[in-house]
């Protein structure tokens, strides 16, 4: 591994947390094992160095999604919500909050390092950028709307050039939208293209990242103007 990357095991389960940590850390990460909210806040509030947080969803006291909301607005760090098996409103509101990705429990530990490879992967600098767009020193920058995608940096600006905080996830939409202007591309297409075959969403997972970033980009979410819908086809954007 290049460098360290640091991961949190949240889980009230103290099985999971051994097997999680262990399996991890005899790969080659940092991983740390909390039982709870509140524990990962202090972490957080140490300043300790963290990139990714395996949540658990049920947990007593505070629950996964209301620290998936605090992650996803506070800070950068990366979220795989770990889910009871078939427990869908759950994955949709961890996607809703701003999750790169889900587990369902009980989870298989191949598919474990492989979710957390592809949601590092996609969190690297320069992840994704198209040599052809850039050479040496120079940036990108992509319209959408009044904002503007920065393809090396992977933010999104909005018109007065302050960061609009997206996810991992969301970012790599951006991008392949960045690289199609004004293509017609099906919910498919946008999952291969997106997520490099290492993710298997559910069918409503396009829907839903394509519904956040639309309130983030669109003068009006509810009449899109910019990534707009083709009816029984998928998803196009509109360059100008």
């Amino acid at each position: 591994m290049a460098e360290e990357q640091y991961i949190a095991v949240v889980d009230d389960d103290p099985d999971i947390q051994e097997t999680f940590r262990e399996y991890l850390s005899d790969r080659g990460y940092i991983v740390t094992a909390y039982g709870g909210a509140s524990e990962l806040r202090e972490h957080l509030a140490s300043g300790d160095p963290l990139d990714l947080v395996l949540l658990d969803v049920t947990m007593p006291g505070e629950d996964g999604l209301s620290l998936a909301r605090y992650l996803s607005t506070k800070t950068d760090v990366k979220i795989i919500m770990v889910t009871a098996s078939g427990d869908t409103v759950d994955r949709v509101i961890g996607l809703e909050l701003g999750a790169d990705d889900y587990l369902a429990k009980p989870v298989d530990l191949r598919e474990l390092l492989a979710r957390v490879k592809a949601v590092l992967r996609r969190a690297e600098p320069g992840m994704g950028v198209d040599p052809s767009h850039s050479t040496g020193s120079s940036r990108e920058f992509v319209g959408f709307g009044n904002c503007r995608l920065d393809m090396a940096a992977h933010q999104l600006l909005d018109e007065d050039g302050h960061e609009i905080k997206i996810s991992a996830m969301e970012y790599d939409l951006l991008r392949v939208f960045a690289e199609r202007p004004n293509r017609v591309l099906s919910r498919d297409n946008l999952l291969s293209l997106a997520h490099h075959g290492d993710w298997e969403p559910f069918d409503r997972s396009i829907d839903i990242r394509i519904s956040r970033l639309r309130r983030k980009i669109e003068r009006d979410p509810g009449k899109p103007e910019v990534l707009k819908t083709v009816r029984g086809s998928g998803y196009i954007f509109v360059s100008k």
